[in-house]
């Protein structure tokens, strides 16, 4: 693959340093009150334009097909919405007592609250040949659950079902109409931090957040791997690649509106949106690292499978 061909496919991670960079040129242009008017186009327009496009690119009928394994579904969501975030809040408590930036670690708790993502886990699964159906679900539920209060999500159920068949035959570019508004957000967050002389970022606070990311989504791997493999789980190897990538995968496209809302007006919302942007790349990086290893395990644990069985 040709250097301007990886650019292309990863313009959305040029563009996130892109935009980063000008708001360190030049914040004056997204602060509040400037230029852009962020108090009005991202609080109110690119954050309910993100949630507008996810509730329209959902699929229902892929979510009903995958719907009667509940084992599966179960493990899933307690896993991501329930055990990640209490067991990175009890991890932080240790944390809290070290020299890294407050800020960045109230961010870390922020990612542990996160939905999964509709789409990295979904193609990392689907890459690896595991249950396509099962990561689909829960990516898409799992995102359902994380903005449930949001009653404009509901709305667009509704509404998708009447434009069902324009969309089927247009086939809008869902995802990166989400990724250029979500650039938007990020630019204005970061002009706000260049411009406040009150913040400051340290660089040690910075290397250790990133390292500790890697470190969580490794160790969460390793502990669904370790789950969903027992003999008694019930799980087949398809059913543990879904396990891995949708239980310890993150949504940057809805945790960064979400926090936007949640932090509005707050002087230290950049510095709580940094470790969600770096567990964003680092999921997927780490995700296509190892894609190789978990699909070798799956074809390999498949065959073990169809060799006990026993013939007729």
């Amino acid at each position: 693959m040709g250097l301007l061909d990886r650019m292309r496919k990863e313009w959305f991670m040029l563009g996130i340093v892109l935009v980063i960079a000008a708001a360190k040129l030049e914040p004056s242009v997204g602060v509040k009150a400037g230029p852009l008017k962020p108090e009005i186009t991202v609080t109110y327009i690119a954050v309910s334009a993100i949630f507008f496009n996810s509730g329209l690119s959902l699929k229902t009928e892929e979510l009903t097909s995958a719907l009667m394994h509940i084992k599966l579904h179960l493990f899933v969501q307690i896993f991501t919405l329930a055990f990640f975030p209490t067991a990175i809040w009890l991890f932080l408590q240790l944390l809290s007592i070290t020299p890294i930036n407050e800020w960045l670690i109230k961010g870390l708790q922020t990612v542990g609250c996160m939905p999964p993502p509709v789409s990295s886990a979904v193609i990392l699964t689907k890459a690896v040949g595991g249950n396509e159906a099962a990561a689909i679900f829960n990516s898409a539920f799992g995102s359902f659950l994380g903005i449930i209060i949001t009653p404009l999500l509901l709305l667009l159920f509704i509404v998708r079902r009447y434009i069902k068949d324009w969309l089927e035959r247009k086939k809008p570019p869902f995802g990166a109409i989400s990724s250029s508004v979500l650039l938007m957000i990020i630019y204005t967050t970061f002009c706000d931090t260049f411009s406040n002389p009150n913040i400051d970022l340290d660089k040690f606070s910075l290397v250790i957040i990133v390292f500790i990311i890697f470190s969580v989504q490794l160790s969460f791997m390793l502990l669904t791997f370790i789950f969903s493999t027992r003999n008694n789980s019930g799980f087949t190897p398809a059913d543990t690649v879904a396990i891995i990538f949708c239980s310890t995968h993150k949504s940057l496209t809805l945790g960064i509106p979400m926090l936007k809302i949640v932090f509005a007006g707050h002087a230290h919302l950049s510095l709580i949106s940094v470790p969600l942007l770096i567990y964003h790349p680092a999921q997927i990086l780490l995700g296509s690292v190892l894609v190789p290893t978990i699909k070798s395990w799956m074809v390999s644990r498949q065959k073990g499978v169809k060799l006990t069985r026993p013939t007729v």
